[in-house]
């Protein structure tokens, strides 16, 4: 599916209150802030291996924020996890654009195969990043507190 295509389909998605539906559904379930905020994590790493970040950020967004304000988490530190997990993406298979980039500039002997599984230690740091962010909130929103 092309990208218009795609943002075409998220805007009659969130036009006919389909991010309203999702997120009230979300909210009605029985588990703890926490657990939600890993789904939201995870589904994002699932969708950033097959969308663009900005399918994501349009159908995403309208459920996961209003999630993510009502459980009391602070959208900025929301919006530099959302970033993490979208820089993962880049590098996730199988579409992971950095790959083809790196592929360009790499020898002939160089195979696609060696390029993705030397990018797995570079998406577990990041993983391991986001759940130091998860787990310690102030790393992310240290400057904010300093500028205000």
């Amino acid at each position: 599916m092309g990208r218009g295509r795609s943002q075409s389909l998220i805007r009659v998605y969130n036009f006919f209150g389909g991010a309203a539906y999702v997120t009230s559904a979300i909210t009605a379930l029985d588990w703890s802030p926490l657990a939600i905020l890993i789904v939201m994590m995870l589904i994002l790493f699932v969708l950033g291996m097959f969308m663009d970040w900005i399918g994501i950020l349009l159908l995403t967004m309208p459920i996961f924020v209003p999630i993510i304000i009502g459980s009391g988490y602070d959208p900025i530190w929301f919006g530099v996890l959302f970033t993490m997990n979208m820089q993962m993406s880049y590098l996730t298979p199988p579409f992971g654009p950095a790959a083809f980039y790196l592929k360009g500039v790499a020898p002939d002997d160089i195979t696609m195969g060696d390029i993705y599984s030397s990018f797995w230690p570079f998406i577990f740091l990041q993983a391991l990043a986001i759940a130091l962010l998860i787990a310690f909130p102030q790393i992310a929103l240290w400057l904010p507190s300093v500028l205000m």
